[in-house]
Parts: C-alpha cells; sequence; structure tokens
C-alpha cells in the first residue's frame, strides 16, 4: 500500500465511521421505543389479568409470555444496537491501523 492508498483509506474508512453515528442513533431510537412499547404493553397486560382476577403470584409470569413478541422487539433492538457500537469499534480499529501504517510509510 502506498501513502495515497493508504490516505484514501483513512478518509473511506472515516466516513463510515460518519455514517455509523446516524444510523447508531437511529439504532438508539428504535431501541428506546421497542422498550417504550414492552413496558407499556406489560403494565396494560398486568392490569388486564388482574382484573381477571388471576393470582398475583403468577400474573407477572403469564402477563411476560402474553407480550413475548414486544419483549422479542425489544431485545432484537438491543441486539441491532450494541452490533452497531461493534461495527463502528470495527471501523476505529481500521482507522488507527490505517494511521499506523501511514505514520510508519511516511517515516520511511
Amino acid at each position: 500500500m502506498d501513502v495515497l492508498n493508504v490516505t484514501q483509506e483513512i478518509h473511506a474508512a472515516s466516513q463510515r465511521l460518519s455514517k455509523s453515528a446516524d444510523a447508531l442513533f437511529g439504532l438508539g431510537r428504535a431501541k428506546a421505543e421497542a422498550e417504550r412499547d414492552y413496558r407499556l404493553a406489560l403494565a396494560q397486560e398486568i392490569v388486564k389479568l388482574r382484573a381477571d382476577n388471576i393470582p398475583v403470584s403468577i400474573v407477572t409470569d403469564l402477563a411476560k409470555g402474553n407480550v413475548s413478541d414486544k419483549l422479542f422487539e425489544r431485545d432484537l433492538a438491543e441486539a441491532q444496537f450494541k452490533a452497531g457500537i461493534e461495527a463502528a469499534d470495527a471501523i476505529k480499529v481500521q482507522v488507527s491501523a490505517l494511521q499506523t501504517i501511514l505514520k510508519y510509510q511516511t517515516d520511511m
């Protein structure tokens, strides 16, 4: 790799990093919305089950089972958010490695 190629790679990686920041904002918002939707659905289900005179000792477990789709959506949003963070971290490592290569080449 020559200096020009390394510089171009650094530029491309920094652009990907910038885009990943925007994507992370969207993923973070989706994660928060999924958490909100799950908690709301769970609370509504608990109230419904209590109104149906279901014993308190099993209400929470039944409610969680009944809103398991919302729980899945919440967990999926969290996993996507974490994957986005890891992808951004990988780009940062790539940029760091390219900067090291560039420094080594310019010092020669």
